[in-house]
């Protein structure tokens, strides 16, 4: 094999050699903290020990453990990839380059979604090309998943899964420059539950400093669980496991009975006296944290970054269109979702009913189950933000109906996610059971959306006017780019 074309690069930790693709040059598998292993994975991240020689970064890594996901008669394969990849030093950067000479290129950093249990950097919907060739460094990164990820265990930090992200933050700052980065201009954005975590970290002090701009796609600024909801969990995983719930006992679990018991928690009843399950049950992990980051954002962390915060039109579709659940909704599952959702779930429904007049049945669920989700946390996000006078907040609604599924999944969770990388011609993403369904996308669509994001990275504009709270400006983004004044305000206020 000619390696002498192939890009190396020295990092804090040794050498790696990737691969040069046309004009991108591409580094995967490189670890930024050490293999979790035995009760580390319950640990915090610790430094990955150096390597002597010149590392192979030109094939995909192993990732954390997960079982596969599906969601029902919708291929979700180019986002959750393909399960498991087995190997313990999974805690790993890709990074995509146009230049490892330059030094001074826009840094952007990717935190993928999956329900806090699934996904990785081997998703097809993850590579970083178009990045690299509008002169962006990217990063996309895996972090812990599942129990070892997210359950609060006595005795063990909190948010390991997040602690990692910051961790993959610090080698960043550390290494980036040598990729062509500039370690002064890092943006941080993530999607769904990659997202979640993005809203967790602007609230981190520790993170501070590692990142200059963030962009929270589809996630919540009130998406985590209290310690009291996280104890039941925990509590529901150490009975399935036959375990008691201690730290010491869950260092003893192999991944493989972690990863199993993780995929029977669904459904456990998180309403306490104070608070409604953020996930609506769809996911026994999230954040676990005492005060919301919308409520530390609105405190002043984050009070220099600039914020892009945005959420798809029709996000609850994904969880009801690909299962059969969407043309069966009955008024029953309506008033359930409410109330799983919101202290007056009568009054929320009148309120949804008012602003979508001649809606559905299964539009009216859907919507109730998207601001639930992810509409209600991140209008609370963006407007926690935009008390700070040092820093600009941007917001975005993803408005392009994909149609597949005979024509009903819409523009729904996660469909966005290929025109922000400019992959919408992926051949896997295009078919009557793909994300963007039958029909060809508008040809510019991604590459507008892309150029937005990029755009935001170099300069912490997007392109559009700054949100405020006398106008709420969000850019509607569908065939045609609208700029909106405040497009929800019924609903942001019912859920005040």
């Amino acid at each position: 094999m000619n390696h002498h074309r192939d890009p190396v690069v020295t990092t804090m930790q040794g050498a790696v050699r990737g691969l040069r693709q046309g004009d991108t040059l591409t580094f995967q598998n490189i670890p930024y903290a050490a293999a979790p292993r035995g009760g580390g994975r319950f640990a915090p991240p610790r430094p990955h020990e150096p390597w002597d020689g010149v590392r192979d970064a030109t094939v995909p890594g192993p990732n954390a453990p997960q079982s596969e996901r599906r969601l029902g008669s919708i291929d979700m394969s180019p986002y959750f990839g393909t399960g498991w990849s087995r190997g313990e030093d999974y805690l790993t950067v890709n990074v995509f380059t146009p230049d490892t000479a330059q030094g001074e290129l826009p840094v952007m950093v990717f935190v993928h979604g999956g329900g806090f249990v699934a996904g990785s950097t081997r998703s097809a919907l993850y590579d970083g090309s178009a990045f690299a060739r509008d002169g962006v460094v990217l990063v996309t990164l895996n972090y812990r998943l599942g129990i070892a990820g997210f359950l609060d265990i006595p005795g063990a930090p909190a948010n390991r899964g997040l602690l990692d992200v910051v961790a993959a933050l610090r080698w960043v700052r550390e290494n980036i420059a040598a990729f062509g980065g500039d370690p002064h201009n890092v943006t941080l954005f993530g999607q769904s539950a990659g997202a979640t975590i993005v809203s967790g970290i602007l609230a981190t002090p520790q993170a501070a400093g590692l990142f200059h701009r963030a962009i929270v796609q589809s996630g919540s600024g009130l998406g985590a669980f209290t310690t009291e909801q996280a104890a039941r969990v925990t509590q529901a995983a150490a009975e399935t496991l036959g375990i008691e719930p201690h730290l010491d006992t869950f260092a003893k679990v192999c991944d493989e009975r972690l990863v199993e018991a993780a995929s029977q928690l669904a459904g456990i009843d998180l309403q306490t006296a104070t608070h409604h399950d953020p996930l609506l049950g769809l996911s026994p992990f999230s954040l676990v944290l005492d005060t919301q980051p919308a409520a530390s954002v609105a405190a002043g962390h984050s009070a220099g970054i600039d914020l892009l915060v945005g959420t798809n039109t029709e996000e609850g579709n994904l969880y009801l269109v690909p299962v059969g659940k969407y043309a069966t909704t009955t008024t029953a599952d309506i008033t359930e979702t409410a109330a799983r959702a919101h202290p007056h779930p009568a009054q929320l429904i009148e309120t949804y009913r008012a602003s979508r007049p001649g809606a559905s049945l299964a539009e009216l669920r859907s919507a109730l189950m998207g601001d639930a989700l992810f509409g209600a946390g991140s209008r609370a996000l963006t407007e926690a933000h935009t008390t700070h006078a040092r820093s600009t907040t941007y917001a975005y609604e993803f408005a392009w109906r994909s149609h597949a599924l005979d024509g009903e999944l819409g523009a729904t969770h996660s469909v966005e996610l290929p025109f922000v990388f400019d992959l919408a011609h992926l051949p896997q993403l295009h078919g009557p059971n793909a994300l963007l369904g039958p029909d060809k996308p508008p040809a510019d669509l991604a590459t507008r959306m892309h150029a937005a994001w990029v755009r935001f990275a170099r300069t912490g504009d997007p392109g559009w006017t700054p949100y405020d709270t006398e106008r709420r400006t969000t850019m509607r983004i569908d065939t045609h780019w609208t700029r909106t004044n405040d497009p929800h305000s019924q609903e942001r206020q019912a859920w005040n």
